[in-house]
């Protein structure tokens, strides 16, 4: 389980203070003096929101995320530090940082993650099961590639880094993917003195990277990056003000021109919004679930969005009496409604000849929180407990959306 260690806090603000003005401040200078480099630098060099740092026991790894391009210099930048601490854990860093454990079948392979990798498409043998099914084209992939393959892992004392890395997983609800923009292993040292952690890092390191990153071309596809790039950064400039309603989240979805968010990520071949189920059997107020997704048998899944920013942790309780905190098992409740309204024949009959498609024991999608707020393994496992239920955050959706324009 993730642990966040206030004590690394420290160590990570002065990494970052190195990074702000040895790294990140010369690419800004870079791309000041010659504004060409917008059109291929990575944005989120530029303008990163958000720097999340994991600490394992021989790499610090530090990911960077933010847009993938920007159309001109901010006047400053103030992204969200992150910290992670898995130095008590025997593990392989790379996956605890993607979110999940690979299942090859030769787990005695090495699988070393060299200086650059770039473009690297690693399913795990149940997320290539997934892909297959799902019918993506591995053979179209401009990438590379590992089959039936162990986990990669960084090399004690040497540096590596990931950009553009996909990696995808399946569980009984389905494909999930994990998307690296920008991610570093940076070796270290880190030793504990009279309960205080002594680290010792190269920090010359950040000069060369600087130099060095300041002529990188990102890989971004044409048809992504002059098409649904815009949409997609729109999208999360409004679910990331806090001040945005959940009802400007779905209007903005609900758009025409932003329905393939939706179409995409959930396999759908239509969306519909906030359509009105009037029941047929019982006197009740009509409902109004946030999206029908029509899938290409004709029948539909429901789709309820939350705010992204949640107050309070997702998991309560001791040890082997985990559950979902109270806010979220009365979101999961909210929902339980649509379940009942499309038990009654009666309302299918209602429904389909109203709206045309049909829906018969639904999947209940609820789109809640951010990544860091799912860190745990343990909540899949309390999901897994709910019927018609999954649960799924808000980088999740974009990453399952953007993966599709890599594939």
């Amino acid at each position: 389980m993730t642990k966040i260690d206030d004590s690394l806090w420290p160590s990570a603000k002065s990494i970052m203070d190195i990074m702000a003005n040895r790294y990140f401040s010369p690419i800004h200078m870079a791309a000041a003096r010659n504004p060409k480099l917008l059109e291929t630098l990575p944005g989120f060099l530029l303008n990163p929101k958000k720097i999340i740092f994991y600490f394992g026991r021989t790499h610090i790894g530090i990911e960077i995320d933010g847009p993938e391009s920007i159309e001109q210099l901010p006047s400053q930048i103030e992204p969200q530090l992150i910290v992670n601490d898995y130095l008590d854990e025997e593990c392989n860093l790379f996956e605890k940082i993607i979110g999940f454990n690979f299942d090859s079948s030769r787990p005695n392979l090495v699988i070393p993650l060299i200086g650059l990798n770039q473009d690297l498409q690693f399913p795990t043998n149940r997320g290539f099961d997934a892909l297959v099914n799902l019918g993506w084209n591995f053979v179209a992939q401009s990438s590379l590639q590992g089959l039936n393959s162990p986990a990669p892992r960084p090399i004690e004392g040497k540096f590596s880094r990931i950009v553009n890395g996909w990696f995808h997983d399946a569980n009984e609800i389905g494909l999930i993917s994990r998307h690296i923009k920008w991610l570093d292993f940076i070796p270290y040292e880190m030793k504990e003195d009279d309960d205080k952690f002594m680290m010792r890092m190269e920090t010359s390191l950040f000069d060369r990277l600087a130099e060095l990153d300041s002529g990188f071309v990102y890989p971004i596809p044409e048809d992504y990056k002059y098409g649904k790039l815009p949409q997609i950064n729109r999208f999360i400039e409004t679910w990331g003000n806090k001040n945005s309603s959940e009802t400007e989240i779905t209007s903005f979805l609900a758009k025409d021109e932003n329905q393939f968010i939706l179409t995409m990520n959930f396999r759908a071949k239509q969306v519909f919004a906030e359509l009105t189920c009037e029941w047929q059997s019982e006197d009740k107020k009509a409902i109004r679930p946030d999206f029908f997704v029509v899938k290409p048998d004709g029948y539909a899944d429901i789709v309820e969005f939350k705010l992204p920013f949640v107050k309070g942790k997702t998991i309560v309780g001791g040890v082997n009496r985990e559950t979902f905190s109270a806010w979220l098992n009365s979101y999961i409740s909210q929902t339980r409604v649509y379940s009942s309204y499309f038990d009654d024949p009666n309302n299918r009959s209602w429904f389909e000849r109203k709206y045309g498609f049909k829906v018969h024991k639904p999947r209940r999608i609820l789109v809640v929180g951010r990544r860091t707020d799912f860190g745990s393994e343990i909540w899949r496992e309390i999901a897994s407990d709910y019927r018609d239920i999954e649960i799924i955050n808000f980088d999740d959706l974009v990453d399952g959306v953007v993966a599709q324009f890599y594939m």
